[in-house]
């Protein structure tokens, strides 16, 4: 760690000056080992909006490729989420972004074709798992907690935004999914 005093200290006030806008530190020169820390906050904030984009990006592709007539742009302005889910009518996963592989431990490739079924275990309630296949047969959003086990069998309370995507019907489902505290 004292490496990273020792370069902070060969920078000039031009190169400091040029820095602080990343760090968000009013006085950066007089900080030490606590400023590389907010950096790496701001860029690993930085990292996900980017990748936020790009997976909200491949949804807006397919979009277009199935004529969704859903407004997407309203759909992720005002949902947070850290996995992507996009199943069929027979709720097969077509596609999940990298941050399902990060929530479940299940891969990409594993993930799809299947139902998200194999996430749920012992400890899933059959009446969530109920009131979930009430609620997509109704065709319209909704929200739900439910308890899904990870590939490592651990359990974790997810919750899922489900949104029903439609051109002149709904012809696949999109789950916004993030860990529930």
């Amino acid at each position: 760690m004292k490496s990273l005093d020792l370069y902070l200290a060969s920078l000039s006030e031009e190169e400091i000056k040029g820095l602080q806008s990343y760090m968000q530190v009013n006085d950066f020169v007089n900080s030490e080992l606590m400023s590389f820390d907010i950096y790496l906050q701001k860029f690993h904030q930085l990292g996900t909006e980017i990748q936020r984009n790009k997976d909200i990006e491949v949804i807006k592709e397919m979009s277009q490729q199935y004529n969704w007539t859903n407004d997407l742009d309203s759909i992720f302005k005002g949902n947070s989420f850290e996995a992507l889910v996009l199943t069929d009518l027979s709720k097969k996963i077509v596609w999940v972004n990298s941050g399902f592989t990060e929530m479940t431990g299940y891969s990409k490739k594993f993930a799809l074709n299947k139902t998200p079924n194999f996430l749920q275990g012992e400890r899933t309630s059959k009446e969530t798992r109920e009131r979930i296949r009430q609620k997509l047969l109704m065709g319209t959003p909704f929200k739900e907690v439910i308890i899904n086990h990870r590939k490592d069998k651990s359990t974790y309370k997810c919750e899922v935004k489900i949104f029903p995507l439609k051109s002149e019907t709904t012809t696949h489902f999109l789950a916004l999914e993030k860990i529930a505290l």
